[in-house]
């Protein structure tokens, strides 16, 4: 019988991610996501009751460069995807995948306790998540 080690999100997870508020503009996000190097915003909450939202760069091609609007005068609020669709750290992989593939998306926040500890995208969980066996 086949015996898998099992890979959970914690293990192909990336900790680098920002944290933006939702009034934040477009170009001012764009400068953050460039210079941290990230492809997704996360929008934190306004309040304890509210949810995490994310914005992700095609989201800003499609939402606000495709249809001419402002950079300048575009918030994230207006844009983001809210409330994002967060993963829990010791989700296995392949459901991890098969949930992105169930809900059309291709990253999300992974959230522990409340507290958004990393991000992960399908690029995180083939590159980090696929085990080539020792024998």
């Amino acid at each position: 019988m086949n015996s898998h080690k099992k890979v959970s999100v914690r293990d192909v997870m990336a900790n680098t991610y920002v944290m933006v508020d939702g009034l934040t503009t477009v170009k001012e996000a764009i400068a953050l996501a460039k210079s941290r190097g990230v492809k997704a915003l996360v929008v934190n909450k306004r309040h304890e009751d509210d949810e995490f939202g994310v914005v992700l760069m095609n989201d800003i091609a499609k939402k606000v460069l495709a249809k001419n609007r402002s950079p300048e005068r575009t918030n994230i609020y207006e844009i983001m995807t809210k409330p994002a669709l967060c993963v829990d750290p010791n989700m296995n992989v392949k459901y991890c995948a098969r949930l992105f593939e169930r809900f059309g998306i291709s990253r999300a926040p992974v959230l522990e306790d409340g507290t958004i500890i990393g991000m992960v995208s399908y690029n995180n969980i083939v590159i980090n998540g696929m085990t080539v066996d020792d024998e």
